[in-house]
Formats: C-alpha cells, structure tokens, sequence
C-alpha cells in the first residue's frame, strides 16, 4: 500500500510527492517524486533512510565472533551473512573446509534461499500480481491472499516452513543460529535429522514447481504489460561454478555488459575492489557501486539477483529447474530477461533449484560426518568471504590484526549492489505511468511493485559509516535555531 502520501511546495516552484514508508519490505525507505505544475515526473529517487553501522562496531571484536555478530543485521536473510562472514575467517585462519562441513554450510544456505524466495513471492508481491497493482489497499497483502487465494498461501507457508526448518537443523535455531564457525560447522547431521528432512522434500518439490508455473501464467496472461512494466537492459553480476554452472554457495565473479559483451568472468573474488568500486549520493546512506572498468556509477551501475543469475550462468546442475530456466529465457525471444517483473519468474526456479538441491545433499552421508571443522593453516591478516544471497552477490571483507581483532570491515550487499538498477526502475514507472496523470494510491502502488521486485533488504543496505551526508541542528528551548552543522558526502563539515 503507497500510503500515507506527503505533498509539499518545492522551492523551485516544484513539488514534491513523497511515498514513506515503503510497505513490503524489509527495512524502511521512502520514494520522492518532483513533479512540474503539469504533473510531469523531473525527478524521482529511492530514499534509505535507516541506518545500522556494523562495519564500525564489529571493529576491536574477536574474529571469530563475527560470523555470529554480522546476521544480526537481519531477521529475513542472516544465514547469508553468517556464512559469507565464516567464508572470509577460513581466510584468515588459512583453513580448507573438510567436505561434509562445506555440504553443511550449503544445506543451510540452500534452506535459506528456500524460505527467503517463499517468503517475498507469497507474503509480499504476490498480492500485486494476483490482485492487481490497483487494488485496494484491503486486498494487496498476506490476510486478504489467505482468504481469497487460500491454497496458494497455504503452499507458500508450507515452503517457508520447511526452509526454516533446514535452517534450525543445520544451524541450531531458525533465526541467528550459530552452525557456520571459522573453519567448518558446529555440529553434523544425525541420520535422524536427514531422514526428518527427507520425509517432506518431494512435497516441497512439488508445491516449488507449482509456484514456477503459476508466475509462468501470469506473465503468459500479461505479456504485454509485465514485459513494459519497468524494463530495461542493465549490465549484471554474479557468482558462477568453475563451469560456468549456477551456484549459489561459492563460485568466481562474472559480468555480462548489457550489450551481451562479456567483461570478466571466474574473476576471483577475493580481490574484488579491482573490478568494483562504490560511490556515495547526498541524498542516501546507502551507497552505489558500480563496474570499476566503466569509470563511474552513472555508466557502471549493473544488477545482481535471481534475474542476473539466471541469464548469466551457462545452465542449472538440477533437472527441473534448468529446464524451467530454458523455458524463461526463451520467453517471448528473451523480453523477461530485461523485465523487472522477470525477477519473480528467475526468483521462483531458484525456489525449485533450492529444493532440488537440498533433496540431494540429504542423500549424501557425508553430512552425518564427525570431521567437520578443518586444520587451520597459514594464518592471514585479510578475509574475503562472497556468497550469493537471495537478492544477490554478497562480499564481506575484513581485516584481523595480530591480537585477533577485526581492525577493518567493508561489506557490500546484495541490495546495495541494486541501488541504482532501483532507481532506474522507478523512474521509468514514474515517466510511464505517473506522467501528467492525477496521482492515485493506485498508481503511486506501481512504484512500490517495481522495488519490491528486487526484494530489497534496506536494513542489510545500511550498515556503512563514514563519507555520509549527515545535518545536525541545535534548537533552544523555544525551538528557536541556534547553530547548524552540515557534513557533505566528501566527508568535510561547515556551519550553514
């Protein structure tokens, strides 16, 4: 729902339509549209306006405390950062995983990319899709889904349940669990835990090729307009198997330009800062990175994600979901490839490559292992750890001093990596359905759809501290002004 809606004169006779809070989304974040006397878009941002700071306060902390700290940056998605976190310290402590450990760490994230993707297809876009991005209000979310699609929220729970159950079994509870450790797991899987698991697994398979074919008829019965619906071509990356196979867990870097040429690929992520860099906006804490051999974020800004994923790998290492994979990219000669709404179709043959997965590794005794932590080896001062989160690419980087605290840390998120790619989709909603139109709840909803489509996670997307626009004001007991103090985006401070 795009309410409450705030208006206001802009001084540059402009005004400004604001949409705060976002709803369906995890985090807080607002849109701001200025709008001519004529009603016509001259602008329109993506506003994040939380701010979280982990990279400053995980510093003096003991390495191996990190894996656990950082998840707290999230309810939604902490496996992600919990196992990119124990990544970069089996850097640090120079470890090479024991097999049934990394299978663990996989069967964690693979759960967690299951119950993610379940999560915002079903409780949060779905509404949009199946009712309407100008429904009412009362009918665009989970209560009215329940009552009026009934099955199709009861498979969305089902899926989410099962994935959260991965997760409590893998990593000791369903949210913030401790399982991943700086060179292995905590505990393996008992054979009773597997054969639990295993009991469900078809069912899941099941119900995740349903939720395939149901946004497969949706984009059938709208192709016109969900193919218009804020597309565009962008430059995209993302992790990708030695063969070029899609892998969620480990993989090098690889980047398409949106013209199909490829830049780099099996680029070892481990010194991602050559070919990434991140610049800063006033009017955000949440920065923008962009392609390093492109010069700068206006011409370097790329996409990451289950859209990005799916076009960039060579195939999918489970049969259903590649063939489900063949059949999106053939769609209408490729036109859901450029589609923002693309992203719940690519986002959904995840889902089924997830349970696939995990129905795999369940048959694998190496899970019920008793080595599953490593040796450490060849201690180093710098971690990297690089994993593909639900919504995208996601780096953690850390440097560890020689009394074993954290003296650097610089994360990039999936989210962050979409920063721009968001607000070129509202823009081009904004110019497509907004311009010269009298605004409606309705129309400002079609905003909200095309964020939600990347499933941003806006608390994992503010965790920076430092080159960040920041005014303070000092008032008297009247409310009287009495100084003001403006720190810009170069990091410089002046009396305004």
């Amino acid at each position: 729902m795009a309410l409450p809606l705030e208006t206001a004169p802009h001084p540059e006779t402009l005004k400004r339509v604001a949409i705060d809070p976002l709803t369906r989304v995890e985090g807080h974040g607002k849109v701001t549209l200025l709008l001519d006397a004529d009603n016509r878009v001259q602008q329109a941002r993506l506003h994040i306006v939380e701010f979280r700071g982990f990279e400053k306060f995980i510093e003096g902390r003991p390495f191996w405390e990190v894996p656990v700290a950082v998840e707290r940056l999230c309810g939604i998605c902490p496996v992600s950062h919990h196992l990119a976190a124990a990544k970069a310290m089996d850097q640090v402590i120079g470890t090479t995983l024991p097999p049934g450990a990394e299978k663990i760490r996989r069967l964690m994230h693979y759960g967690q990319i299951l119950q993610s993707h379940a999560l915002h297809f079903f409780y949060l876009a779905s509404p949009d899709l199946l009712f309407g991005f100008d429904a009412e209000p009362q009918k665009r979310n989970i209560v009215a889904l329940s009552a009026l699609q009934p099955e199709i929220a009861r498979k969305g729970i089902q899926i989410r349940k099962y994935g959260q159950e991965v997760i409590r079994l893998t990593a000791g509870k369903r949210i913030h669990g401790t399982g991943a450790i700086p060179g292995g797991v905590n505990k393996a899987l008992t054979p009773e835990e597997r054969s639990f698991l295993r009991k469900d697994i078809y069912a899941i398979i099941a119900a995740c090729r349903e939720a395939v074919e149901l946004v497969k008829r949706l984009f059938e019965e709208n192709r016109a307009h969900y193919e218009a619906f804020a597309s565009f071509r962008a430059h995209a990356m993302c992790l990708v198997a030695a063969d070029g196979a899609l892998d969620l867990y480990h993989g090098g870097l690889r980047a398409r330009l949106a013209d199909g040429a490829l830049l780099f690929d099996h680029f070892d992520y481990s010194h991602y800062w050559d070919v990434i860099l991140e610049d800063v906006k006033p009017w955000s804490y949440m920065k923008f990175p962009f392609l390093r051999a492109l010069g700068d974020c206006d011409r370097g800004w790329y996409r990451v994600g289950p859209l990005a994923r799916l076009t960039l790998c060579d195939y999918i290492p489970t049969p259903f979901a590649e063939h489900e994979r063949k059949e999106f990219l053939a769609f209408d000669e490729g036109a859901a490839c450029h589609a923002t709404l693309g992203y719940h179709w690519a986002r959904m043959i995840e889902m089924l490559f997830a349970a696939e997965t995990i129905k795999e590794l369940l048959h694998d005794d190496d899970l019920s292992r008793a080595d599953h932590v490593g040796l450490a080896g060849e201690r180093r001062e710098r971690g990297v750890g690089v994993i593909e989160a639900p919504r995208g690419t996601l780096i953690h980087h850390y440097r560890v001093d020689e009394n074993d605290q954290v003296i650097r840390a610089n994360l990039i998120v999936s989210t962050t990596h979409n920063n721009q790619a968001m607000n070129e989709a509202i823009r081009r909603v904004a110019q497509q359905y907004l311009d010269g139109n009298e605004l409606t709840e309705g129309l400002l909803n079609h905003i909200e759809v095309a964020i939600r489509a990347f499933d941003p996670c806006l608390s994992c997307a503010t965790h920076a501290l430092g080159k960040m626009p920041l005014i303070v004001e000092l008032f008297d007991a009247e409310g009287r002004p009495l100084d003001r103090l403006v720190r810009g985006a170069d990091g410089r401070c002046q009396r305004a």
